[in-house]
């Protein structure tokens, strides 16, 4: 009989985050497939994920054109990884238009959630490039 080891998982599930992680997944998932359509399953953050979601991809050129604005010459949004840049996105979209969230918690969910998708060394790297952003784009 084979036994099988088990290992603890790295990632801490913090249920504020998750909302963020299926931003991502919903974003990057249209972004491979623009004909289907985007389906959000009933859930307490539903309204919230559509808002942001939709609201991300019918902005995504104001939102590219804030980006190269303030940042170009830290950033090349050619070369940028797909993923990095849908959370990049999303994150400046909620700076953007989400007045009613704080921008260090916008901040921090987002690099929580890039955590599933990123590796370390690009987790700082957004969390500089969105810590720069909101101190141009939200002046609180």
């Amino acid at each position: 009989m084979q036994s099988f080891q088990f290992f603890p998982m790295t990632h801490k599930v913090n249920k504020n985050s998750l909302p963020r992680v299926k931003i991502i997944q919903k974003i990057y998932g249209f972004l491979l497939n623009p004909d289907d359509v985007i389906i959000y399953p009933k859930n307490q953050y539903r309204k919230y994920i559509k808002d942001v979601v939709s609201g991300t991809l019918e902005r995504i050129e104001l939102i590219e054109e804030t980006i190269l604005k303030h940042i170009d010459q830290d950033i090349d949004l050619k070369r940028t990884d797909k993923l990095l840049k849908i959370i990049l996105y999303s994150a400046v979209y909620e700076l953007m238009f989400k007045h009613n969230i704080p921008k260090n918690v916008i901040i921090s969910e987002y690099v929580r959630s890039a955590e599933f998708f990123l590796e370390k060394a690009q987790l700082g790297y957004l969390n500089a490039i969105l810590d720069k952003l909101s101190k141009i784009i939200r002046k609180d």
